[in-house]
């Protein structure tokens, strides 16, 4: 157990930190419990309600109704979402926006095209352009965005201390 990964007490440089990756799975893990447990019984919870107002070959109609709706909502929107990126790409201009709501239009289609009224509601919010602008502004409300030169120049042989690289020929010893 030795020679495996994280088993010694003393870091190793280059394994990730448990510690940390303990700490990302803990915030990671209720999204997932939420949309792979809860989504689907809320789902099949609604459907069986409305299943049980309007009948069950109504309640199917419906929930393929919606997705055809999506669908077209989706065509439409998605093609002038492109139209305005085109237009501020020529504009010399980065298409930022365009492509948040580019990934909300995807998103909501996935969850148009998923049975159940409760992803349908979703999915629509993400279609609509007076709601998907809202989420997108309210995504990056929360996202803290930074840009700038990663290393040295093109060609620069200094590391990222901005140290000159020592070069050398090296044995391995076995």
């Amino acid at each position: 157990m030795s020679g495996q990964p994280g088993s010694s007490l003393i870091p190793r440089p280059g394994w990730p930190d448990t510690d940390q990756s303990s700490n990302r799975w803990s915030a990671i893990l209720p999204f997932f419990l939420i949309a792979f447990i809860g989504v689907p019984l809320a789902e099949i919870y609604l459907l069986i309600e409305v299943g049980q107002v309007i009948g069950a070959l109504p309640t199917i109609a419906l929930c393929v109704l919606t997705a055809i709706i999506g669908g077209g909502l989706l065509r439409h929107q998605g093609m002038s979402t492109v139209q305005r990126a085109r237009h501020n790409l020529d504009q010399g201009k980065v298409p930022a926006l365009e492509m948040l709501e580019g990934v909300a239009l995807v998103v909501g289609g996935a969850l148009l095209m998923t049975p159940g009224f409760a992803t349908d509601a979703l999915g629509f919010a993400c279609l609509l352009p007076p709601t998907r602008r809202a989420l997108v502004r309210a995504v990056l409300a929360r996202a803290h965005v930074t840009y700038g030169p990663v290393g040295g120049t093109p060609g620069d042989s200094r590391g990222a201390g901005g140290h000159d690289t020592i070069e050398g020929e090296y044995r391995r010893r076995e």
